[in-house]
């Protein structure tokens, strides 16, 4: 496949049809949790709406560390993708079904599903490529294209389906969608020889199941004990406020892990000041996916229902703004990839892209805050404000996400890697949750004050680093 291994086709469009499924479901799930009943919703206010929107999506990452662990030691990568594809397929036939009982069942289902099958296709790809190199960037280069490609037809093909036809229709597709990944994986498993299959001790995958059980076997009673109060009025808790909490876990668990490795972990000065940087680098992250990912919660609302959604004359449904992103990302990789390689030694450091990343996402909220003074309940402004929004979010992306995750995997000690990784999908995950309760404010705050907010965080956290950004260079030890 142009000197590439047959198997990246088959993993490219398996990728391709999940991602165009979890988008184009993603971009219906604002809108619907605040439709009026009358409409097919289940009519929310925009608060717990976003508090559910911020679970989800922060949960979709966190399972990314049990589901990896599970390819590992009980499933194998391959099996791991093609299980976590049908139980996504399930989630979003279940969603299909109009009861609220099913839909949150599907919500579940999918969060599951997407931590089986998301870290452990990415590892197949790398799986493709022993020896490495630039063949393997190459390779990686052309999946991340897979991605963005389904990003950005499953918001049109979802989006429509759901806000013109029906709601459930729109779920249905994005299950349609999964059901096509299955087939050609499935179809083109040949492709991938002996890549991806178990290879543990059936001692130690038997230990492992047993491990898994009682996980599962825990949770369900911590759930059931949790209910159980609850309805006895022995605890007082709301979606916003799991949510919160949710929050304030990740965070604390995040500070313990940090501080464990620097203070009681054996790793030399050199090594620890490395982890300094990978702490940087999660708070980084974690703000700038705070921000970013309001795509599918606050800029979702101002599209539906602040934005004119027509253009000369003809409309289209709000939601195909959630294709918006992956376009600009499409057009605008190849121009940084060549702006990074044109600037030679004077390409920014890592701590200045990051320093970039969140100031053009701060930018593109003060942009949309300056046009949301424009409107009213009954006032509506150009759709060109919120596409400038997304043009400077994705630059701001294309600064962070790809450096970022290359970033990890060079300064982390070689036996932390794997952990290292594991927090930097946690920090993503925290950013989508924050993403959620900050959209959860767009009824109950000015939208310029919202929108300015969030701006002005991520702008003083910029600052922040190009202050340290030398300090932060020397602790990287060498590492570029």
């Amino acid at each position: 496949m142009f000197g590439h291994p047959a198997g990246l086709k088959t993993l490219f469009f398996t990728e391709l049809w999940e991602r165009l499924s979890y988008y184009g479901m993603r971009a219906l799930l604002m809108l619907f949790l605040v439709a009026t009943i009358e409409t097919g919703g289940f009519g929310m206010t925009s608060e717990k709406a976003g508090a559910i929107y911020g679970l989800y999506t922060a949960m979709v990452y966190l399972c990314a560390l049990p589901g990896g662990w599970i390819a590992d030691r009980i499933l194998g990568l391959r099996n791991s993708v093609f299980v976590g594809g049908a139980i996504i397929a399930a989630g979003h036939f279940s969603m299909a079904i109009p009861s609220q009982a099913t839909f949150y069942a599907g919500l579940v289902l999918i969060v599951v599903g997407t931590g089986l099958l998301k870290p452990n296709i990415s590892a197949l790809v790398g799986e493709l490529y022993p020896e490495g190199g630039g063949r393997r960037d190459a390779g990686f280069s052309i999946y991340y294209m897979g991605i963005n490609l389904g990003a950005f037809l499953g918001p049109l093909v979802c989006g429509y389906l759901g806000q013109e036809v029906s709601w459930h229709l729109g779920f249905s597709a994005a299950g349609i969608g999964m059901v096509f990944g299955l087939i050609q994986y499935r179809i083109g498993l040949k492709n991938l020889g002996e890549i991806g299959t178990l290879k543990v001790d059936p001692a130690v995958k038997q230990k492992s199941i047993r491990q898994l059980g009682l996980a599962i076997c825990g949770g369900i009673v911590v759930l059931g004990l949790t209910a159980l109060l609850q309805k006895m009025g022995a605890i007082g808790l709301t979606v916003a406020k799991v949510a919160h909490l949710l929050g304030y876990f990740i965070a604390l668990v995040a500070i313990v892990y940090f501080a464990y490795i620097l203070i009681l972990g054996h790793w030399s000065v050199v090594e620890k000041k490395r982890i300094v940087v990978i702490f940087f680098l999660f708070l980084s992250s974690a703000m700038f996916w705070a921000g970013f990912e309001q795509a599918g919660s606050s800029l979702n609302l101002f599209a539906d229902q602040r934005t004119n959604l027509s253009v000369m004359g003809i409309g289209f449904p709000s939601s195909w703004f959630q294709s918006v992103n992956p376009f600009f990302i499409i057009v605008l990789a190849p121009v940084f990839a060549w702006l990074w390689v044109w600037l030679g030694n004077r390409e920014p450091s890592m701590p200045g892209k990051f320093a970039m990343a969140l100031l053009l996402m701060a930018t593109g909220f003060f942009v949309l805050g300056w046009g949301a003074t424009y409107t009213s309940d009954t006032t509506k402004v150009s759709s060109a404000w919120l596409i400038v929004t997304y043009f400077l979010h994705t630059s701001g992306e294309l600064c962070l996400s790809p450096v970022g995750l290359s970033s990890v995997t060079k300064l982390a000690p070689k036996a932390l890697v794997g952990q290292m990784m594991g927090m930097w999908f946690t920090g993503t995950a925290l950013g989508n949750l924050i993403a959620g309760l900050s959209g959860s404010q767009f009824d109950s705050m000015p939208l310029p004050h919202l929108f300015g907010t969030v701006g002005a965080f991520g702008a003083v956290f910029a600052v922040v680093l190009i202050v340290f950004k030398e300090p932060i260079k020397k602790l990287c030890g060498g590492v570029k």
